[in-house]
């Protein structure tokens, strides 16, 4: 067997190992359990369940149903009633709580009912009753109430713009929270008065609370300001529609609330926990690569920017483990967390792992030894059905055999055609968890 195939079967073993420290259930059990009969404890919280006289669980994301699943196994029959809206096929088997399948990434009108359902659970939630909300990557795009008079086809133009425009998650969502009616920490105001205990699937650089999932139970630090300034910054400020324009220009002037800040009483009675993030499963990657005995080096679990940019510093590393055996000799697996952003230029097909991989790919042609992959945890790349794909340093001769142009289809955007003919998508299916990307550059001896 070659280098680069025993290579490619490790590298695949360690993306599983990440997707297996990444499923929900197991992110919920290790902070959420029951003490004493009626006692949940959350973190350091205790709650005591007979104090209540509801429990209602709500949220939105690709994680969602397995999340659902780990809560009512711990609650069962205390939970009153329960609403998830999920991404279409992202679904399992309760009893207690519905699963409600929505548009993802661009949201439908599913996801508007969907979210109007959530709101007639919530509103009539009292001081003696407890919220259960669980929220995962996808939730901004599956829980879509936008503000009226803007229309959900006027929401979605608007994110169909941002995402193809290169704007980080962080900036898509400062614009989603504030034509919106459950973002930006407005769904914990809509429960209130009643306790709210939110689990979240960090899918963002920083586990930032007011950009998971757009923040609905959390303090928004994010202004009508900022929003504005990132429609100017990717120059669609006039291509959005009209009635996007007005409602933030009218924010800007004051005619409009603000959305919850830092010190606001109603934040009192909500608890924010992180029951995920990139992190575990860049632990579980580095762990894995130990075991199968590549010495792993973390670069980092915060890489952000344009793909292919990224994409060439991962590969100029690799490189140099091959030239000079800096930063590490090999056997060695790089491996990287975070979520990078494809700024659309073409017409093709592919997703920002795919194009990843290609543009390593590329830049590693004829490099012995090396192979790279990339993956989203969420089995998911893109509008594709793959989670990513995986090369190595004959990928590209590989291609040109075949008569695939790699330079032209990277300039198209073509990734996933490019990767189908040679067997080198990964295909995971839905995974039910969301905990962004992972990046794994595997260097042999």
């Amino acid at each position: 067997m070659s280098l680069e195939m025993t290579l490619r079967r490790k590298a695949l073993k360690i993306f599983k190992a990440t997707l297996a420290a990444a499923e929900p259930g197991n992110a919920i059990r290790r902070h959420l359990r029951l003490a004493g009969g009626d006692v949940l404890v959350a973190g350091r919280r205790r709650y005591r369940l007979n104090n209540f006289r509801r429990i209602l669980v709500v949220g939105a994301g690709k994680a969602g149903a397995a999340m659902g699943v780990a809560v009512e196994r711990l609650l069962g029959r205390r939970i009153t009633a329960g609403w998830i809206n999920v991404k279409y096929g992202h679904l399992a088997d309760l009893k207690r709580i519905k699963l409600h399948e929505c548009g993802h990434p661009v949201p439908d009108e599913a996801g508007l009912e969907g979210a109007a359902q959530i709101a007639r659970l919530l509103e009539d939630a009292g001081a003696d009753d407890l919220v259960i909300c669980l929220i995962s990557g996808g939730a901004s795009a599956l829980l879509p109430s936008p503000a009226p008079p803007v229309t959900l086809a006027e929401k979605q133009e608007t994110t169909r713009l941002l995402l193809a425009s290169g704007a980080s998650i962080h900036e898509v969502n400062a614009v989603r929270k504030h034509i919106s009616q459950m973002k930006g920490g407005q769904l914990a105001r809509l429960a209130h008065p009643a306790t709210v205990l939110s689990l979240l699937l960090s899918d963002v650089i920083g586990d930032d609370l007011d950009v998971i999932g757009s923040g609905p139970t959390a303090p928004d630090k994010s202004t009508f300001q900022d929003a504005a300034a990132v429609l100017e910054k990717y120059g669609i400020w006039e291509k959005v529609p009209a009635a996007v324009r007005e409602f933030i220009a009218r924010g800007l002037k004051g005619g409009l609330p603000e959305t919850p800040k830092p010190g606001d009483a109603l934040f009192d009675r909500v608890q924010n926990l992180i029951v995920g993030s990139n992190a575990l499963a860049v632990q579980a990657a580095a762990a894995e690569a130990r075991r199968l005995g590549l010495a792993p080096m973390v670069l980092s679990t915060r890489i952000e920017g344009e793909t292919r940019e990224i994409a060439r510093m991962h590969a100029a590393i690799a490189r140099e483990v091959v030239e000079t055996g800096r930063p590490r000799r090999a056997p060695v697996c790089l491996i990287s967390g975070g979520e990078t952003t494809v700024t659309l230029r073409g017409h093709g097909l592919g997703g920002r792992n795919q194009e990843f991989v290609l543009a390593a790919a590329i830049d590693l042609a004829g490099v012995p030894g090396v192979v790279v992959l990339s993956g989203g945890t969420d089995g998911t790349d893109g509008p594709t059905d793959a989670a990513g794909a995986i090369a190595d340093g004959f990928t590209i001769d590989r291609a040109r055999r075949l008569g695939l142009n790699a330079a032209r289809m990277l300039a198209e955007n073509d990734s996933y055609h490019f990767f189908e003919p040679l067997g080198d998508l990964i295909k995971t299916g839905p995974t039910n968890t969301n905990l962004m990307d992972v990046r794994l550059l595997l260097v042999g001896r």
